[in-house]
């Protein structure tokens, strides 16, 4: 029997106070950042300004890796290049890991795994195997022409590719796959968007908070770090200008021209958003959103685009501030049999989560520090989450 997984994505409308029903299936627990830790400006507001999830991957000695941060476990090494529908069946049929329920990744969660501190390709050699890929498939088809499929690509970025292009049937690039499957049952969520009535949208997938109406106008890159950085909206003044990755998260790839919930984000057009998000390679380029189908690409600084601000997860903080509590944060002993204490400045939400990104203990506190009991854990490596005012550490330690 095939297992192959169609999840049906109905929308229906959540309007002002009215409670309907627009239900999705979440597959990754938090929304990675995009691992962009350098600064290219001196204005605040930038990629590298802002730590939130960092890419956390655990290497499990069998072709496999965990993401801490969404959940997911992923083929450590390419599949190799093949069609479309080879790779449907290849994922499919493929047995690894000692699993045999893997599967084509959807375009958000192949996004989810480039890394945007690297090029060509956009991904962590420590984590997964060196490749030669171009493209990456994923389980979407373009809104209004099968013939095309959205793909990852070596560069960082997510696009529509007609599926013609690959050496197998006679093109030029090399589409390579590479599977992914859930290590929990995705939980169904019944809506997507919340609008909040504040001139402000929830996204219940992300738990991000999006600016429900535009910029009016168009700016320069430096412009729009500077305009999110001092927006004051809803009564909020920690708004930013999203990184690549929490902007492409917006993108429905069911709808074209716009390819964002006009429902929800009534002046959205078909224009090209800013992200926070440097080109590392050629830093005078930025990464941006075309909504004409959801394509990120990058445009020299200095030309004017439209924005969308955002905030949310309660973490948005300087780097500087990041490393100065990821130094006062301490868990003991490391490794721990019973119990493990942490110090941390307070009050803080700490978390513990095993490798597959399940939360098994949660504590708010208002100490500097916080002993857990640990004894009803297995041996083995689990993740710790301290969040702490508008900062967050994500660290592990061993039980014993």
């Amino acid at each position: 029997m095939t297992r192959l997984k169609i999840i049906l994505t109905v929308s229906l409308f959540f309007i002002a106070c009215i409670s309907s029903a627009q239900s999705i299936s979440k597959s990754m627990l938090r929304l990675p950042d995009t691992g962009e830790n350098t600064s290219y400006t001196n204005t605040f507001g930038e990629d590298a300004d802002y730590t939130i999830y960092p890419p956390f991957f655990l290497i499990n000695g069998n072709g496999t890796v965990t993401d801490t941060v969404t959940g997911l476990m992923w083929q450590q090494a390419d599949g190799g290049e093949m069609t479309i529908e080879n790779a449907i069946i290849y994922c499919d049929t493929l047995t690894l890991g000692g699993y045999t329920d893997w599967r084509l990744p959807n375009a958000h969660e192949a996004f989810s795994i480039l890394n945007h501190q690297y090029v060509n390709p956009s991904l962590d050699f420590t984590v997964f195997s060196p490749t030669t890929a171009d493209y990456w498939w994923t389980s979407v088809r373009q809104a209004n022409d099968s013939t095309k499929v959205w793909v990852t690509n070596a560069g960082g970025g997510i696009g529509n590719h007609p599926k013609s292009e690959t050496i197998s049937t006679g093109g030029t690039k090399r589409f390579d796959v590479r599977a992914v499957r859930d290590r929990t049952t995705p939980p169904v969520i019944p809506n997507h968007f919340t609008n909040n009535g504040d001139g402000t949208i929830t996204d219940n997938i992300t738990n991000l908070v999006w600016q429900k109406t535009s910029y009016h106008d168009s700016l320069t890159w430096e412009q729009a770090l500077t305009y999110a950085d001092s927006l004051t909206l809803a009564g909020n003044s920690d708004w930013r200008l999203p990184n690549i990755k929490e902007l492409q998260s917006l993108n429905d790839e069911s709808l074209i021209s716009p390819s964002v919930n006009t429902t929800f984000f009534s002046n959205i057009a078909v224009n090209k958003y800013w992200s926070s998000t440097t080109l590392p390679n050629q830093t005078l380029k930025a990464w941006y959103l075309d909504t004409q189908f959801g394509v990120t690409t990058y445009d020299l600084k200095t030309v004017k685009h439209y924005l969308l601000c955002v905030r949310g997860n309660q973490i948005s903080t300087s780097l500087d501030d990041v490393n100065e509590v990821k130094n006062s944060i301490i868990i003991s002993p490391n490794p721990a049999k019973t119990s493990v204490t942490i110090s941390s400045p307070s009050p803080s939400t700490i978390e513990f989560l095993n490798v597959q990104g399940q939360l098994l203990k949660s504590k708010c506190s208002k100490d500097a520090q916080t002993k857990f009991d640990i004894s009803d854990f297995s041996k083995g490596v689990y993740i710790v989450i301290v969040k702490t005012g508008i900062n967050v550490q994500v660290m592990k330690f061993i039980k014993n």
